[in-house]
């Protein structure tokens, strides 16, 4: 081999190593019995915007919080679609869903019509503080979120957490967590 294309593929090898040691932890997410951080922010439902209160939708009931990398996007289309078709079942059992992106709320005002189909709200997080709280940010790219789903209870609780970048089981696994829940505690 010449000294050249080795010195290459070795300088690689190290570079490729050093990032998988300082890559972070793509596990790193909340875990169940942490505490769920508060958050007020921007969001849209039905082409509609508003002030969406984390505190205020735990006092109806458990909270789906999914994050997801970007609106428009094949995964999270097909995500959202997933959540929409949802939705009803998921309020049969005292359950709300709300998505979170770093998109612009004007993006999100938009998607909540298509693709969440005026379902459920999706909330503006540009800066990513909330992505960041939750854990949730991709690896590597701190600024978007991972594909993330939490359920949370009503006392703030985080019950369950589920991340995988394919978004087709997050609905399926959320759901048989707030099934489980609902199934212990008495309905309003």
């Amino acid at each position: 081999m010449k000294p050249m294309l080795t010195r290459t593929l070795i300088a690689t090898s190290l570079v490729a190593a050093t990032l998988v040691m300082v890559a972070p932890d793509a596990s790193a997410t909340l875990k169940p019995g942490d505490t769920a951080p508060d958050f007020t922010t921007q969001a849209s439902l039905g082409g509609k915007t508003y002030t969406y209160s984390l505190a205020d939708e735990l006092k109806k009931g458990p909270v789906v919080l999914y994050f997801y990398p970007a609106a428009f996007t094949k995964g999270c289309t097909i995500e959202a679609h997933d959540f929409a078709d949802a939705v009803d079942q998921y309020k049969q059992y005292g359950a709300t869903v709300i998505g979170v992106s770093h998109d612009n709320i004007d993006t999100l005002t938009k998607f909540s019509v298509s693709e969440c189909r005026s379902k459920f709200p999706v909330a503006a997080d540009e800066k990513a503080t909330i992505i960041k709280a939750y854990d949730a940010a991709m690896p590597m790219r701190d600024s978007m979120a991972n594909r993330v789903s939490y359920v949370i209870a009503p006392d703030g609780k985080i019950l369950y957490e589920y991340t995988d970048m394919a978004p087709d089981r997050h609905v399926e696994n959320t759901m048989k967590a707030v099934k489980e829940w609902a199934a212990t505690h008495k309905q309003p």
